[in-house]
């Protein structure tokens, strides 16, 4: 006997799914599929339609011939392929090693759709799962901290980086604000990276040279940024004895006794300097009224203090154009904006052009001038014997420990921060670099940003469908731009 599949769409928009059977020209019967109101639900009807039609393809226990006043019904559809795939690379990185399910849920659900702790009992509901309660999520957050989940979590993550990918670490700090008005001993006001009053804290982390999260540890908001990174990295140190690391990091981090705790410790390390003055090879190269070539380098030897003894250690410059135009169309606002504050059409601020002599307010010209002669030159430290610009380029692979702020402050909204107590937030953070590490893994797998895999994953819904009293799942129907990024998450290929 013949069937159809028919759609009809009702005046409220929602399209009724039926099969109809014909003898000939003549109708013999409907069945009532189900009636979907959206592009989803409509597809998952015409597949459980399809499959109807055909005997034995489906394990029903009734004949449709005989039961075709028996209809279908959408319970309901969640997306399965995606919270199956993060499970999997959870366990993959060896995550499933902290037996907390609830913790693995709130890891996931930030991933999904970042949000409150409380907004993830919605967010898994609405994946058809068994949402974990209020109760049981702050209980979670204690364990967090009592059972030391971010040190088996950071142990796993150093076990699945390639030895490859530590021979080069970096390091950054970000600030994290508080929706607070009032201060206390560890969330302070100080120098904010967004440039906010409210209290914060400041955040260090290291990374490999892809940009997946090693270490993660957090400070009182007005802790100097410089005064960071060797906590973090004495404690990686004493953790997995490594020897032979380089450690990248910005200039901010540049300090003699850093310099000095880092050779104690036996790093190496590649520095951003701060260039206070023009180096002397640099005076010597403009004295002969020569231009700089893009991409120019030239090196130097800085003292610093080791173990109370004078040295010097290498220190490289390279010139670049594109820096170069960068500098000097700052250099021209900072000076525009003196210029207001001595026409008196702006509040006196601090400006780095500006000099004031009792009344008198004028540009200093010889700062000015000094800044542009040095616009475009950058300078680096190092104890590395390596070609120059191999240092030169370990330097700039920051921009991967940047990539994992942005993407923790952004994609899996770190911050604000709502949590009052300390634990709560240590908690917090170890959820975020938890699920830091499942977003990184992913990135480095499929080629794309984590906000990306989750839009193209969530719509594939797996369906709960009813007929009569009995219940089944339908698996859905994977389109190939998902297909294509699962083998590519399966391919084993990866930066870390």
């Amino acid at each position: 006997m013949p069937a159809y599949i028919r759609k009809v769409k009702s005046k409220s928009g929602a399209t009724s799914v039926q099969i109809e059977y014909k003898r000939g020209r003549e109708r013999t019967g409907i069945v009532h599929i189900g009636t979907a109101h959206n592009d989803a639900e409509l597809k998952l009807l015409c597949a459980l339609a399809n499959v109807k039609m055909h005997e034995g393809q489906l394990s029903l226990a009734f004949d449709l011939t005989k039961q075709s006043d028996r209809e279908a019904r959408l319970k309901r559809s969640y997306s399965g392929l995606l919270w199956d795939v993060l499970n999997g690379v959870y366990d993959t990185l060896g995550f499933n090693a902290v037996d907390d399910p609830v913790f693995r849920q709130l890891v996931l659900a930030r991933i999904i759709e970042p949000a409150s702790k409380l907004d993830a009992i919605r967010i898994l509901d609405g994946l058809g799962l068994d949402a974990t309660s209020n109760t049981s999520i702050h209980r979670c957050l204690k364990r967090i901290v009592d059972n030391k989940y971010r040190d088996a979590v950071s142990g796993m993550c150093f076990k699945r980086t390639a030895k490859a990918a530590l021979t080069l670490v970096l390091y950054d700090v970000t600030t994290l604000y508080f929706e607070i008005q009032k201060d206390d001993e560890y969330r302070k006001p100080g120098l904010s990276k967004e440039r906010r009053l409210e209290p914060q804290i400041t955040v260090g982390l290291l990374v490999d040279r892809s940009g997946f999260p090693l270490e993660i540890q957090s400070f009182e908001g007005n802790r100097a940024e410089v005064k960071t990174i060797v906590p973090v990295l004495a404690g990686f140190k004493e953790r997995h004895g490594l020897s032979g690391i380089t450690v990248t990091a910005d200039a901010a981090m540049l300090s003699a006794g850093n310099i000095e705790v880092l050779e104690r410790l036996g790093y190496h390390y590649i520095i951003g300097s701060k260039l206070a003055k023009t180096p002397y090879e640099i005076e010597a190269h403009l004295s002969g009224d020569e231009d700089f070539e893009d991409g120019q380098i030239f090196e130097s030897r800085k003292t610093v203090t080791i173990d109370g003894k004078r040295t010097k250690r290498r220190e490289i410059f390279q010139y670049r154009q594109k820096r170069a135009a960068l500098d000097l169309s700052n250099i021209n606002k900072t000076v525009a904006k003196a210029q207001k504050i001595i026409d008196k059409k702006a509040d006196i601020k601090r400006n780095r052009f500006l000099k004031i002599t009792g009344d008198k307010r004028e540009i200093n010209l010889a700062l000015v001038e000094k800044a542009r002669h040095r616009a475009g030159i950058k300078g680096y430290i190092t104890d590395l014997g390596i070609p120059a610009q191999q240092v030169i380029d370990a330097y700039h692979q920051l921009f991967q420990v940047e990539k994992s702020f942005r993407m923790s402050k952004s994609d899996l909204k770190a911050r604000p921060i709502f949590h009052h107590k300390r634990d709560s937030i240590e908690a917090h953070l170890t959820i975020v670099f938890t699920a830091l590490a499942v977003a990184r893994h992913i990135e480095a797998r499929t080629g794309i940003s984590i906000k990306k895999f989750v839009k193209t994953l969530e719509p594939v819904r797996t369906g709960v469908v009813s007929i009569g009293s009995d219940t089944f799942e339908l698996k859905p129907e994977i389109p190939d731009a998902a297909s294509s990024l699962l083998k590519r998450l399966s391919s084993g290929k990866s930066m870390h």
